[in-house]
């Protein structure tokens, strides 16, 4: 049972009531009429084989309010793709399923390349914009969720949560961050977000003061979810990154563009589960230890673009201010697991945090040395004036995949 405590400068919807699922369905269906919605599916083709996804279409067959939802397939050949296909066929909503390795969406990212508007790597950052270019040229949708495909707790009241804000026409949102309690097999889970992403932002405001990006970014729950929603309005003018500063570069895009009376967060779940990542602390270019060296460059990105000036000295300071206040969180959960019946391993927390400490100063020296760096993949607005049919394209060649190798 959340509280109603409102923490930082965001609103904060709790889940006081346990309100009935059936009546929050009902009022999205009656929403809908005048406010279309569309769920945004990133997926690997792996998960259509994992033990998440299946449970979480089994749960989508059951949602009445929703016009389209789309999916994204990455790493996926042929065969794969007429897999997918009947995977999601059973889904009574209308759907498409964007082919991202298919030769038809591939030849459109080839032509973004050449005039430099493509996303620069592959992964969930090039999945989920090519998802919302899918649902501008739709014209299907006035809000929009986005959840990933490999939650093992999913139950569709996330969605509805998730959802509700920006679809309620007498809500003001623009945006709405879903977040929840990482807690699973009697361990508290989230290291990245307990003890990285918040331990850096306090150790921010202790080297450069109380500056309002850092108390909007502290204000957020669990800002590395992957559950989120926003009005249909706000994707044309979005800059998000292709790597693993997803979420926190979103949350930035936010902060840029709109007041942060136009921003929530909702309570979706009181148990959330997924697929983990392993530490990777011999191997900086996986698990989460490159998780961690990406967040923290879009957070050094965007406190640069603020006017903060930052230095090989400034992250020296951050790095053993950041240790110092981390090491304390560490007892912290310790405390929280234990008067709570759950296990938490000290060596490996403290391991966690050690490899957080240098990838902190890994990724201010790489922040140094690369100044001119663009990691951002261009708005569609700016896509959309250099390639005016951009929209129509990518929309054709997705109705041409599904025509040819699906609708048989």
């Amino acid at each position: 049972m959340g509280d109603f405590h409102q923490n930082g400068v965001v609103t904060t919807l709790h889940n006081l009531s346990r309100r009935p699922l059936p009546e929050l369905e009902y009022e999205l269906q009656v929403f809908s009429k005048m406010r279309p919605m569309t769920l945004i599916l990133p997926s690997l083709f792996s998960e259509l084989e994992g033990p998440a996804l299946p449970n979480i279409i089994d749960e989508l067959q059951k949602v009445p309010y929703l016009s389209q939802i789309v999916i994204g397939l990455d790493r996926a050949d042929k065969e794969q793709y007429l897999h997918a296909g009947d995977f999601f066929g059973r889904l009574p909503q209308h759907h498409r399923i964007l082919w991202n390795d298919g030769p038809r969406l591939r030849a459109i990212d080839a032509r973004l390349q050449e005039l430099g508007l493509a996303p620069s790597e592959a992964g969930k950052g090039r999945n989920v914009w090519y998802c919302l270019g899918y649902t501008l040229a739709s014209r299907k949708s006035q809000a929009i969720a986005l959840h990933d495909c490999d939650i093992l707790t999913y139950s569709r009241e996330l969605l509805a949560r998730l959802i509700y804000p920006v679809a309620n026409p007498g809500f003001n949102y623009q945006f709405c961050k879903g977040y929840y309690a990482r807690v699973a097999d009697g361990k508290i889970n989230g290291r990245v977000c307990r003890l990285m992403v918040t331990p850096l932002l306090r150790a921010l405001k202790k080297v450069f003061g109380s500056l309002d990006y850092l108390d909007y970014l502290d204000s957020f729950r669990y800002p590395l979810a992957g559950e989120f929603s926003f009005r249909t309005d706000v994707v044309h003018d979005l800059r998000i990154p292709s790597d693993w500063g997803l979420e926190i570069g979103i949350l930035s895009e936010m902060y840029r563009n709109y007041s942060t009376n136009r921003i929530c967060q909702v309570d979706i779940a009181d148990i959330y589960d997924h697929k983990h990542q392993d530490l990777s602390a011999d191997n900086a270019a996986a698990g989460l230890s490159k998780m961690s060296v990406d967040i923290a460059k879009a957070i050094f990105r965007k406190l640069a673009t603020n006017g903060v000036v930052l230095s090989s000295e400034t992250f020296r300071t951050l790095k053993a201010t950041y240790f110092r206040i981390a090491l304390d969180f560490v007892e912290t959960y310790r405390n929280d697991a234990l008067i709570n019946g759950l296990t938490l391993d000290i060596h490996k927390e403290e391991q966690a945090v050690e490899l957080f400490a240098q990838n902190i100063k890994q990724a201010g020296d790489y922040f140094l040395d690369n100044p001119m760096e663009t990691p951002f993949i261009p708005s569609w607005n700016r896509v959309c004036s250099a390639v005016p049919d951009i929209l129509e394209q990518i929309r054709a060649a997705v109705d041409a995949d599904t025509e040819e190798f699906l609708n048989k």
